[in-house]
């Protein structure tokens, strides 16, 4: 998938590549979701084409409707069932997330789908959230309800109610405005929530609560008796800091898809995370990686100067992954640039690739040291490509998923990051690695490779022991952070940046020097944190399909279903 198109690709556990709003809910929620969490029209067709195959249909004409529909109906019942939350039994409520517009022609069957689902399981069982825009038109500063009116029409032309109305806008809207809406819509004044903008995104639930949203929820879902209060405190706490920080850490971000945010959207939330932890006020340099090459300084003098004056201006050096060669000589020099200013330096996938051939060169005097990927020919290939890789199926032929990290080096700065764990749990997505025949030679030069797999022939953690922090991982720990819960090298890069790391590796015990509540300043406490990433993997449970008819019943917590209309 394209990142320009799509933005980032979103790995989970299981291996899935998805799209990155099931990131979102991830994060939000803190829960592990698969593959079966992303219905595609791709992979509805597929299991329907299967089925016809197999003699399922017995020689039926195969149509949209109903067995497209039926399809799509008990792929969601059966993902539904199935625990994210690390508990036992199956979900309260599952979100089911149909993307896109009303009116798009690609979302038709979905949409017929879950008409048709509504309708099956009855008042109580369903219930639809309609987000919809309200703008305001400047030359009138005026709220427009008409587009909502539209939508909602639409909707309930194609056999779907909805229950509530989530309208996004600007600024706050007034009663009236809900009221025209209520009164063209045919939802209640109660019902109608405004998501204005905020200033962070934590502020959403709060909002969500302060308009009782979650009250009209258990309504319309017969809940009232189950949940209890909303405990927010916490969140409430680190929504306020936010907004109260001053002091900056600026990040230099050097990649290939600065031009568009969402490439980078879960690095940029787990340097979000780590930032408020250490009470710093996060600032991304983008730096283009091309922008940095001897060639930008002869055919773009201007992007060229403007992008080392970013890189140079910066507190820390962030390289993310990537694939292909355009811009990998800036990320060489961007490397090149935190080793031997001693600027702290993190590499996520290509970019502890990137590290590891900047080291052969420069340090190590092998002039030709290069990745297969780049130049397959090369004489020192210190990046090559994984045996039981594909090099002509591009599809879902990498190392995909949650892989296990074990460190070798006990002592080493990740390995306190994470908390004197022996092992953790991170996600990956790579078709090449290091080559483990030349890490005695880079051992030996001073590179360390700390964190190996369980063969001990993959490496998936660098550190170079003579810099303040410079470490490359081969996985991806973005996609595992939380609000709440920084992922642990995040958290090193952001604190060596702002000089709190050498007080955060002080802490004994497992424990890590955390900053102090606002109201106490910028002090630090050694309060223990534990990271989900160091646990032991523990392999979900199948349940029974239960049919959500028939007062099917719901425990534990929440799940969701992302349904994209695409065929990827």
């Amino acid at each position: 998938m394209s990142p320009f198109e799509h933005g980032e690709v979103f790995v989970l556990d299981d291996g899935g590549e998805v799209d990155l709003d099931l990131g979102n809910y991830e994060r939000f929620l803190d829960i592990k979701l698969t593959r079966d969490n992303n219905i595609t029209t791709g992979k509805i067709y597929q299991s329907v084409i299967d089925k016809e195959r197999r003699g399922d249909y017995l020689g039926k004409t195969v149509q949209v409707v109903p067995h497209i529909t039926d399809a799509i109906q008990e792929w969601i019942e059966r993902v539904a069932m199935v625990p994210v939350d690390g508990k036992e039994g199956p979900a309260d409520v599952c979100v089911i997330e149909l993307g896109g517009t009303i009116g798009d022609i690609e979302s038709m069957p979905f949409i017929e789908a879950l008409g048709q689902f509504s309708y099956r399981v009855g008042p109580g069982n369903f219930c639809l959230v309609h987000v919809s825009l309200v703008p305001v038109l400047k030359a009138v500063g005026e709220p427009k309800t008409k587009p909502t009116q539209h939508s909602v029409r639409g909707l309930r032309g194609l056999g779907l109610t909805p229950n509530i109305l989530a309208c996004r806008s600007d600024k706050p809207l007034d009663i009236n405005i809900k009221e025209k809406l209520s009164l063209f819509c045919h939802v209640p004044v109660a019902n109608i929530i405004n998501l204005h903008d905020v200033t962070n995104i934590w502020h959403i639930p709060l909002l969500l609560k302060e308009q009782k949203a979650h009250e009209a929820l258990l309504k319309l879902l017969n809940l009232q008796g189950c949940p209890k209060e909303p405990m927010l405190e916490e969140w409430m706490g680190r929504a306020k800091l936010y907004d109260m920080l001053q002091e900056t850490v600026r990040i230099a971000m050097v990649g290939k898809y600065t031009g568009l945010s969402d490439s980078y959207l879960s690095v940029l939330k787990a340097l979000l995370h780590a930032s408020v932890d250490c009470r710093r006020k996060l600032v991304v340099d983008w730096v283009p990686s091309s922008d940095l090459e001897e060639t930008a300084a002869k055919e773009a003098p201007e992007a060229h100067k403007a992008a080392w004056r970013l890189l140079k201006g910066a507190d820390g050096v962030l390289v993310p992954g990537g694939f292909g060669d355009r811009g990998v000589q800036g990320k060489i020099l961007a490397a090149k640039y935190a080793r031997e200013n001693k600027i702290p330096y993190l590499g996520i996938c290509l970019g502890m690739q990137i590290a590891v051939i900047e080291f052969a060169r420069s340090v190590m005097n092998l002039r030709e040291a290069n990745s297969m990927e780049f130049d397959p020919d090369t004489t020192a290939p210190v990046v090559i490509f994984m045996p039981e890789g594909s090099k002509t199926q591009m599809g879902g032929t990498m190392r995909l998923g949650s892989r296990r990290t074990f460190f070798t080096v006990a002592d080493c700065k990740s390995a306190k990051l994470y908390g004197k764990v022996s092992f953790v749990d991170e996600r990956h997505r790579h078709r090449y690695e290091v080559n483990p025949n030349m890490v005695p030679e880079f051992e030996k030069a001073g590179l360390v490779f700390v964190g190996k797999d369980e063969t001990g022939k993959r490496m998936e953690i660098i550190e170079l022991p003579s810099h303040p922090y410079y470490v490359g991982v081969q996985f991806h720990p973005e996609f595992k952070s939380r609000p709440g819960k920084p992922s642990a090298v995040f958290l090193g890069l952001i604190a060596a940046s702002c000089g709190q790391l050498d007080a955060r590796l002080q802490a004994s015990d497992g424990q890590i020097i955390q900053p102090a509540s606002p109201a106490h300043g910028n002090g630090y406490s050694t309060t223990p944190r534990t990271y989900r990433n160091g646990g032991s993997l523990k392999k979900q449970k199948q349940l029974p399909i239960k049919s959500l008819v028939n007062g099917g019943s719901f425990r534990s917590n929440g799940n969701c279903v992302h349904v994209q209309h695409s065929s990827t």
